[in-house]
């Protein structure tokens, strides 16, 4: 006797997978990290499962421990995750045109990226004529810290998730000697509050002597980074009237390319 398709559904239901990606989907959709307790009773379930799940999650790397809080947020694997799936054709081909229009329109070169894990990768890149090159090239990963795409996305991140991403001085590196180089959390913190600030991040020989970025973050229907629109140019050509329109165009583009991918405006 064969089954239907609905037998055959309810009898490969695993309650313990239904209950992690519940989980996972339930800090995915938060603002920032959650109590246990919070997750058990805002998905019906009892806290032994809860806690029992959220330590196999923690020893995968998919969810993280605030010890300090008592709370749980997403970790590095849910990141990775996340960035491979922005990574993958859908968001490569929404976001092209996008950045097609936004080359012409201002005459200098643009990229969209993500991240992933402590760097960003780069997705899309539209070259803007007789400008020069850029290691910013599709597959090229680069420090988020350095990179104005990587400060945007960091700055939309809860202060617990970025301190995550960086726990020590180690996690500092640097590509050039030129700007005011990033070593260290409360460094980066005072660069990233600026970019809240503002709306939008900035980098200035940093990542290639003599070229400079402006970028903002794509965010998603719960105001989390999906990715980052950033546009680059020299240095020295470019001054801080044409840096402030630059600016409020690639801002406006992330805007653009987040209604076209969650559906708003």
């Amino acid at each position: 006797m064969s089954l239907a398709p609905s037998d055959v559904r309810e009898k490969s239901k695993v309650p313990a997978a239904e209950s992690t990606l519940r989980i996972l989907r339930l800090l995915a959709s938060r603002r920032g990290p959650q109590p246990a307790s919070a997750i058990a009773a805002q998905l019906g379930l009892p806290r032994s499962t809860v806690y029992h799940l959220l330590a196999v999650m923690e020893e995968n790397g998919f969810v993280m421990h605030l010890v300090e809080e008592q709370r749980f947020g997403l970790g590095i694997a849910a990141f990775e995750l996340s960035s491979a799936y922005s990574r993958q054709e859908p968001l490569s081909r929404l976001g092209r045109p996008v950045l097609a229009a936004l080359v012409d329109a201002i005459g200098e070169s643009a990229h969209l990226a993500v991240l992933h894990g402590r760097d960003v990768y780069y997705i899309v890149e539209e070259r803007a004529k007789n400008r020069p090159s850029l290691v910013t090239d599709v597959g090229v990963r680069l420090p988020s810290h350095l990179t104005a795409s990587g400060r945007a996305i960091l700055a939309a991140l809860p202060k617990s998730q970025v301190r995550a991403l960086y726990p020590n001085a180690a996690a500092f590196t640097s590509r050039t000697e030129e700007g005011e180089q990033i070593r260290s959390y409360s460094a980066l913190q005072s660069e990233l509050d600026q970019v809240r600030q503002r709306g939008y991040a900035t980098e200035d020989g940093e990542v290639t002597g003599g070229l400079a970025s402006v970028a903002a973050a794509v965010l998603d229907h719960t105001g989390w980074p999906a990715a980052a629109v950033a546009v680059t140019f020299e240095g020295e050509r470019v001054g801080a009237e044409r840096r402030e329109e630059l600016s409020k165009r690639v801002a406006k583009t992330a805007a653009e390319l987040a209604s076209r991918i969650y559906g708003r405006g």
